[in-house]
């Protein structure tokens, strides 16, 4: 059967982030995770729905998106479907034509694992090189070294807290005690468990959210952010050892995090809690 697009309703996102996750075996390669989509749901289950596309054959899920914006798709294939030919030539005319419903503007990226068929139709199409990722992953097998700061769950009494931290760590950042509890309660992000730190006088100091997807695949580190007062001083590294402790009790075989090459810090604070790098990822622009 033909491949088939299609942007899925609400109460389908359970099933495709359950897809998802299915895909984030060990030896996978490094692409969207459930955790991505789950961190969009503070806008909300419907919201998020229309920011998904999928691409499935005869019934079975092989590639799934999310936009990040209009311009923006952030994309994962399914592991059997990395090397498919038709696959790749059909998400080359879905992302070129603008009227299809997946990219629009005229400056259009795309996220897509290293390895991928698809990188290598879309270079020949004229599509090139943007934007660089360091991803980077650690092995769960072993214990995790104690993070040495106080650590708590957050909960409905601490979102408040969580958010707050989230925006001093963050230009720009709108996230609210609202769309913490927006996101705790939609579909999908019941995979989600928020961590603050805080230091030795009481001081939330960093923030973070682990996903998983499941016993023995990797989990995801979205979003960690240390307040800006408070950076420099080892706390991003510690509440990174928190969550991967998290991650290891839920049975995560390993995690995995990505941050733009240019933040050599958020490198460098990933690496001291025991994160390794993979190779660089580059997005991908669309010929205007």
């Amino acid at each position: 059967m033909s491949l088939h697009l299609s942007t899925p309703h609400a109460d389908e996102l359970t099933e495709v982030m359950r897809t998802l996750a299915c895909w984030q075996t060990d030896g996978s390669p490094f692409q969207l995770h459930p955790g991505d989509i789950g961190w969009h749901l503070q806008r909300g289950a419907d919201a998020t729905a229309a920011a998904v596309r999928t691409w499935s054959r005869d019934g079975e899920l092989l590639a799934i998106g999310m936009l990040d914006g209009p311009e923006v798709l952030r994309l994962a294939i399914a592991p059997s479907a990395q090397q498919d030919d038709d696959l790749a030539y059909v998400l080359v005319q879905d992302l070129e034509g603008q009227g299809r419903g997946v990219l629009a503007g005229t400056s259009a990226c795309l996220e897509v694992a290293n390895g991928a068929r698809l990188r290598d139709v879309l270079l020949t199409s004229g599509w090139t090189a943007d934007e660089a990722w360091t991803p980077l992953e650690i092995d769960l097998a072993q214990p995790v070294e104690d993070p040495g700061l106080h650590i708590e769950l957050v909960g409905p009494e601490l979102a408040a807290t969580r958010a707050a931290a989230h925006r001093e760590s963050f230009d720009g950042s709108r996230f609210t005690e609202e769309h913490w509890h927006t996101m705790r309660t939609a579909t999908g992000a019941g995979d989600s468990h928020c961590l603050l730190a805080f230091d030795a006088e009481g001081t939330a100091v960093a923030a973070m959210t682990v996903w998983t997807a499941g016993a023995r695949r990797a989990g995801l580190i979205e979003p960690l952010g240390v307040g800006r007062e408070h950076r420099g001083r080892g706390y991003g590294a510690a509440i990174t050892r928190a969550g991967l402790a998290m991650l290891r009790e839920l049975g995560a075989s390993r995690a995995l995090v990505a941050t733009p090459s240019a933040n050599v810090a958020a490198v460098a604070t990933y690496m001291s809690a025991g994160f390794t790098v993979m190779p660089q990822r580059l997005d991908l622009r669309r010929p205007s």
